[in-house]
């Protein structure tokens, strides 16, 4: 392989890449000596991005995933393409419901056929497991073959988009990889305090009461970093490993009901005043099995639910955050 083809070789166009995950994914990429190109139109502003712009490897377009120019332009010499661009979770989703559509599946599937046409070997999907909605029996556990059965705008999306990449010719350049993200919390560049565990514990710092409803039902944790992390797993694995194929991302051990999220929070903030409103209905409720990725591709997830809330609480009563509830920290 000569020097120009193993440049090739590392050049990952990243959509999304000013969000919660993908700004830490390019941090990684660019420590491993990726070339990164990021698109995005930075709904949420681009401040998470700025000192990359000092790397020589780093690239930045600003332009929106649904317009065709733009994804032509930012394809344009990669090697691979990771699809975090979206609306992400249900409320946003809920507030615009085309725009959900036209980014999260519409946008996905042009890219992917233009990723192919363009020549670019991988190309990683971001979805959730939120795909598999509410569990008939939360005591099991969902794996990649279990039945998806979405219950939000959101999951629906990411479901059609799954079903579409995985449907693609097997004889196609371009080799999909459909990751299904568990619920994610963490310190990113551009933070999120509308997450479950990061905002239950930013309210609990802040001396604020905690009030949670259906404090019974399942959701499977994984930490951003570890996200980011395996999708460079997935990158770097053999392709015969990832081709056409779907992992579930996170650790079986990091399974929550919010009970347990608010107790592990009672044990760093043992002065917080929770309180439990009961709900017996509750759309989404289940576990998650993470046996596939930690067994193919030898993932392993390097933080817990207890060190998310322990970076929380610190970055919230130590003032690195100065205003932790201002608008620019959600999605909706």
């Amino acid at each position: 392989m000569n020097r120009k083809q193993k440049n090739m070789k590392n050049k990952v166009l990243v959509t999304g890449g000013a969000g919660y995950i993908g700004s830490i994914l390019c941090r990684l990429l660019l420590k491993k000596g990726y070339k990164v190109r990021v698109l995005d139109k930075l709904l949420f502003g681009g401040e998470s991005l700025v000192e990359l712009l000092n790397d020589p490897n780093f690239e930045f377009i600003k332009g929106d995933v649904r317009n065709e120019e733009d994804r032509k332009k930012a394809l344009k010499g990669m090697s691979m393409a990771v699809n975090l661009a979206a609306i992400v979770g249900d409320p946003a989703c809920a507030n615009d419901p085309d725009l959900a559509k036209e980014t999260n599946l519409e946008a996905t599937k042009k890219l992917y056929q233009e990723a192919n046409e363009e020549g670019l070997e991988r190309f990683i999907f971001a979805s959730t497991c939120s795909n598999y909605g509410k569990s008939k029996n939360p005591e099991n556990y969902m794996n990649e073959d279990s039945e998806l059965s979405p219950v939000s705008l959101y999951a629906e999306t990411k479901v059609a988009a799954e079903k579409s990449l995985l449907g693609q010719p097997k004889n196609n350049r371009t080799k999909p990889t459909c990751l299904r993200f568990a619920t994610v919390y963490g310190l990113s560049p551009r933070m999120r305090f509308d997450l479950t565990v990061n905002e239950f514990t930013k309210d609990l710092a802040l001396g604020k009461e905690l009030l949670i409803f259906g404090e019974q039902f399942w959701r499977p944790y994984c930490h951003v970093e570890d996200l980011a992390r395996s999708v460079v797993h997935v990158i770097e694995a053999d392709q015969n490993k990832v081709a056409f194929d779907v992992f579930n991302v996170g650790d079986t051990s990091e399974n929550y009901t919010k009970r347990m999220l608010a107790d592990e929070m009672q044990e760093q903030l043992p002065e917080a005043i929770i309180k439990y409103v009961k709900k017996d209905e509750d759309p989404r409720d289940y576990r998650v099995n993470f046996d596939k990725i930690n067994e193919t591709l030898g993932f392993q997830i390097t933080k817990t639910v207890t060190d998310g809330i322990g970076q929380i609480k610190k970055v919230v009563q130590e003032g690195l955050l100065s205003k932790p509830d201002e608008q620019k920290y959600r999605n909706s």
